[in-house]
């Protein structure tokens, strides 16, 4: 009896280590080897996983970013809020007043009151009118010159294999060691099953 419990102890054992070490060398090979290795007998390439597909990792990902989190409409639309709008119009309507005071001195108030009356109203429809517009030919202009995925995936392929390498590692660590000792615990379990098969072989 204790003989058969050694066996499944030590087959659980290596069942569990086999499952570790294989779940630990497919993480390794997600990333390496990051420069082609030929094995001229059986005519195969072995590259990692992100090296042989970083352009297209970094276009996916730029995709992502812009059609997901960063829409162009949503940034463009925070640009000149109507806040914005209103920050300008009022301040142009003070600086107004404070040259109408200035230059028509001379003049009653009550004419001084008028003209700046006038005038508010045309800063308030006129200058509002013209903010609107230049803002939509600024959006305009930056939706054709601005690609969000463009920016994306030329940072990604800008950087090298051992950075991105590390970048993925410390965002994925905390799944990537799930992975590592749920290959420890199905090895563990499966050494168990096939020593338990073998005493009724």
């Amino acid at each position: 009896m204790n003989n058969v419990l050694i066996r499944i102890i030590m087959l659980a054992v290596i069942g569990g280590l086999i499952g570790y070490l294989t779940n630990v060398v497919a993480i390794k090979l997600i990333f390496r080897p990051i420069n082609p290795i030929k094995i001229p007998i059986f005519n195969i390439e072995i590259i990692g996983l992100i090296p042989k597909r970083k352009s297209e990792i970094a276009k996916n990902i730029g995709e992502v970013v812009q059609n997901e989190f960063l829409s162009m409409d949503e940034i463009l639309e925070n640009i000149i809020t109507e806040e914005d709008k209103n920050n300008v119009v009022d301040y142009m309507k003070t600086k107004i007043k404070l040259i109408v005071n200035e230059k028509m001195s001379y003049m009653p108030t009550a004419v001084k009151s008028m003209v700046q009356g006038y005038i508010s109203d045309i800063v308030e429809s006129e200058v509002r009118k013209s903010i609107d517009e230049l803002s939509e030919e600024a959006i305009i202009k930056a939706k054709t010159r601005i690609n969000i995925q463009q920016m994306v995936e030329t940072k990604i392929n800008e950087l090298d294999l051992d950075t991105l390498e590390n970048i993925i590692i410390q965002v994925a660590k905390k799944e990537l060691k799930h992975i590592e000792i749920l290959g420890l615990v199905l090895g563990f379990l499966i050494g168990i099953i096939q020593g338990i098969i073998t005493i009724f072989i």
